[in-house]
């Protein structure tokens, strides 16, 4: 049965306040004004659950993974701290690691457990070693969503009714308690579906651009550039003005976004590919690159660079050329080792990038410019396509996982909790 969190307050009725705030304090965004309720405590605007269903991956010692919807309490803010109504999260590739990790999905199946659905599936042996820290522990799982905030701890009563988006772990809920400065405060009459996806993806393309220009380079390569990260950093760049190599893997991946506008797209399984790549190289000047797919493709984009940079020797020079090449791994759609071959030279340098601890590096203030952009353009250079719509109960689905551990361009999962 539904009921009103526990309001804290120091008369029995509630003091009225229809006057109209302003707020700047959550990720330095204007909230508009609004009027509001006001009494000491904790603001609620409708009725609350007690209890909430949370998705939670858990890998046990003898070699299992089991996913369950697991009844959870529903949190009441404190101070600074709202309670999200999840009505959009999304499946995002590093949501996929921590939901499946190594799991045989092939073997996997959906059991009765006490009354509750739960999916199984074997981990192979030899990964077990690796995952000892997860062994027994129930993680949640999604890094990100939105929602509308239902109630709100002192401090935070202006985003209450407020459509947010937030970065946390476990936005596969039906209620998430968030810090208020981790909420990002959506455009008045946008849709939550729309504002699910505001952080991974567009801080990480706009993280990309940033990267470049702090380090000195003019242009950039990415990989799996057909991805939703790949067609908001190709948005991105054009608005910039920012040079591009796309690469991708398939023919029709490649035009489109030839007929997106990019300038230079390579496809890594035709014929000539490398001499594309050489091509697209020479007339943008790339030396950075961004490497979503890891493997033999790595190496591959370095020794390119070091072959268009060899070019404009005057001379042999047997270390290479000293121009600097970099390529920054964020994605491992090619589990294998990374292969760098001698051809590169000696100038060269790989390393891996992770959003958040770029974020981290640049500061608040940066971070908070970013977010100011990624409001502004949420429904153009930002927009995320969605292949399928679905309940958290679908995650328990065996069938639905293996599509989802394809990976597969326009396939993206957005998870609707309240279904």
């Amino acid at each position: 049965m539904d009921i009103l969190l526990n309001i804290k307050v120091d008369k029995l009725t509630m003091k009225s306040d229809t006057s109209v705030r302003h707020c700047f304090g959550t990720r330095g965004l204007p909230v508009p004004p609004c009027p509001l309720r006001t009494f000491h405590g904790v603001l609620v605007n409708q009725p609350i659950p007690t209890r909430s269903q949370e998705l939670r991956s858990t890998i046990h010692p003898d070699g299992e993974l089991i996913l369950s919807l697991d009844d959870v309490p529903v949190p009441e803010p404190a101070a600074g701290e709202v309670l999200l109504r999840v009505l959009a999260a999304p499946v995002n590739p590093t949501d996929l690691g921590l939901l499946l990790g190594p799991a045989d999905l092939a073997a996997a199946r959906q059991e009765e457990v006490a009354g509750r659905t739960v999916l199984r599936a074997p981990v192979p042996r030899q990964r077990m070693a690796g995952l000892r820290q997860r062994w027994g522990v129930p993680l949640s799982v999604g890094i990100e969503g939105a929602g509308v905030v239902v109630a709100a701890g002192a401090g935070a009563e202006s985003l209450l009714g407020r459509t947010v988006a937030g970065m946390a772990d476990g936005m596969y809920n039906r209620y998430r308690l968030m810090r208020a400065r981790d909420c990002l405060v959506l455009p008045g009459g946008t849709d939550a579906r729309d504002g699910a996806s505001a952080f991974v993806n567009p801080l990480t393309a706009l993280g990309m651009v940033e990267t470049m220009r702090r380090e000195g380079h003019s242009a950039l390569v990415h990989t799996a550039a057909a991805s939703n990260v790949g067609r908001m950093l190709q948005r991105l760049c054009q608005r910039d003005g920012v040079p591009v190599v796309h690469i991708v893997r398939s023919a029709t991946q490649a035009q489109a976004l030839r007929d997106a506008g990019a300038d230079h797209v390579c496809d890594s399984s035709a014929d000539g590919f490398r001499e594309a790549l050489q091509e697209a190289l020479d007339a943008t000047g790339a030396t950075l690159a961004f490497d979503a797919v890891g493997g033999a493709l790595t190496g591959q984009v370095l020794a390119a660079m070091e072959a268009v940079a060899g070019r404009k020797l005057a001379a042999y020079d047997r270390y290479g050329s000293s121009t600097p090449k970099h390529v920054y791994v964020y994605g491992t759609l090619d589990v294998r080792p990374l292969e760098i071959p001698r051809s590169v030279g000696l100038a060269w340098s790989a390393a891996g990038w992770l959003m958040p601890r770029f974020l981290d590096r640049i500061g608040e203030a940066a971070t908070q410019a970013l977010h100011r952009r990624v409001v502004d353009e949420l429904g153009t250079t930002f927009r995320s396509d969605y292949g399928q719509l679905v309940s958290l109960a679908d995650l328990l689905n065996p069938e639905l996982l293996k599509r989802m551990a394809e990976r597969k361009t326009g396939a993206k999962v957005l998870v609707e909790p309240q279904r």
